[in-house]
C-alpha cells in the first residue's frame, strides 16, 4: 500500500495567537505600519503563519508574516519568525544578475577597467601564441593565416567577428538606417571610406568625411549619408517661357490710310 501524506492539523492555540503575532510585526517595523490582519496559514503541526498588511509607504503591496508555533503538549505559543514579504502586485527587485550580464555599451568610464576573461569565447590566441594541438605535424598553423597577431597575445575569433559584425550591421551605421535608405549613394563607392583590414574589410569600412554623421565610425559598405564624395546638388531645368495672351481686353487701331491694307489683302487674295 502507498502511504498518503496527511494534511496538518490547524492548531487551535496558534490560531488564536494573532495578538502575539501583531507585537512580533511591530517589533521588526513600526506599530503603525501593521496593518489588517489578511489571514492564516498552517504550515505544519502545531505551526501558523500569520499575515498582517503592511501600511509602509516605502513597502505597497507587502505584508508581515509571522509564524508563531507551540511545542508539543506545551500550554503557550512563541514566536518562531517574522519577515517581510512582497505581494503578487509589490514592487520588488529585479533578479539579481552578474555584473558582466548587467553590463551594457557605453557603462565603461574614465578610469574602469574591464578585463576579458581567459575563456572568453571572443577572442583566440595570436599567431605567436599558437597551441600544439592546432599545429600539423609538418608546423603549418591550422588557422587563418590573415589574422597574425602582430605581437598581441589574443586576437578576434571567429565567434568575435561574427557577433561585432551583426551589432555593426544592424545598427546605426547599417544600410536599414533612415539616413542610408535616403542617401544618394552607398558607402562603397564613397571616397571618403576607409576599408578595415582583415575578413571584416569585405563588409565594413570607417568613415573618413569629419562633416558626415558617422566621421570615425564604422559603416557597412552598403551604407549611405548626404556626405557621399560624389554627391551633387540637382540641376535646375529652365522652364520655357509661355507668351501671355490678353484675352480680357483689346486695342482699337485706326490707319489713316487704308491703301495700304487694301494692297496686302489683294496679293493674298491672289496667291490663294
Amino acid at each position: 500500500m502507498r502511504r498518503t501524506r496527511r494534511s496538518p492539523v490547524p492548531d487551535k492555540a496558534c490560531i488564536e495567537a494573532q495578538d502575539l503575532a501583531r507585537a512580533a510585526a511591530a517589533e521588526i517595523g513600526r506599530p503603525e505600519w501593521v496593518g489588517e490582519h489578511l489571514g492564516t496559514q498552517v504550515e505544519g503541526d502545531r505551526l501558523v503563519t500569520h499575515l498582517f498588511r503592511c501600511l509602509d509607504p516605502a513597502y505597497p503591496g507587502w505584508h508581515y508574516a509571522v509564524t508563531v508555533v507551540r511545542a508539543a503538549r506545551a500550554k503557550y505559543v512563541t514566536v518562531n519568525e517574522s519577515v517581510l514579504l512582497p505581494g503578487s502586485d509589490a514592487l520588488t527587485a529585479p533578479e539579481w544578475l552578474p555584473w558582466k550580464e548587467r553590463l551594457r555599451p557605453g557603462d565603461l568610464g574614465v578610469g574602469d577597467l574591464l578585463p576579458s576573461s581567459a575563456d572568453d569565447e571572443r577572442l583566440m590566441p595570436g599567431y605567436a601564441q599558437i597551441a600544439s594541438e592546432e599545429i600539423t605535424e609538418d608546423g603549418e598553423d591550422k588557422q587563418m593565416l590573415w589574422e597574425l597577431g602582430l605581437g598581441r597575445p589574443r586576437v578576434l575569433s571567429e565567434v568575435g567577428r561574427e557577433a561585432a559584425a551583426e551589432r555593426w550591421y544592424s545598427g546605426e551605421s547599417g544600410p536599414d538606417s533612415p539616413i542610408a535608405t535616403a542617401a544618394p549613394a552607398k558607402c562603397a563607392t564613397c571616397g571618403f571610406m576607409v576599408p578595415l583590414a582583415g575578413e571584416l574589410r569585405q563588409m565594413f569600412g570607417v568613415c573618413a568625411n569629419e562633416y558626415a554623421p558617422d566621421d570615425g565610425r564604422v559603416v557597412s559598405l552598403d551604407h549611405g549619408c548626404g556626405a557621399h564624395s560624389e554627391a551633387a546638388l540637382p540641376e535646375n531645368e529652365a522652364e520655357p517661357l509661355t507668351p501671355v495672351v490678353d484675352e480680357m481686353g483689346y486695342d482699337t487701331i485706326v490707319f489713316d490710310d487704308t491703301s495700304e491694307l487694301e494692297l496686302v489683302s489683294s496679293d493674298q487674295s491672289a496667291q490663294q
